[in-house]
């Protein structure tokens, strides 16, 4: 069970990390980051969620597998 939660929190890590790309390249993430310097907080924060989600998932697959 430790391993399709894992799996679930690494796609969505996956998919959070893609939207936050995409965020990162709008047009409007863009001239506020020309103007400010610094990235959007939206972006930002899908990111690291992505991050965040990905590195929870491949635990809870390699912690699930060491167990048994």
């Amino acid at each position: 069970m430790q391993r399709v939660i894992g799996l679930a929190l690494v796609l969505v890590g996956i998919i959070l990390l893609y939207y936050g790309y995409q965020e990162g390249e709008s047009l409007a993430s863009t001239v506020k980051e020309t103007i400010t310097g610094s990235p959007t907080e939206r972006s930002l924060t899908l990111v690291i969620a992505g991050i965040v989600c990905a590195c929870l998932g491949a635990g809870l697959i390699f912690a699930g597998g060491r167990r048994r």
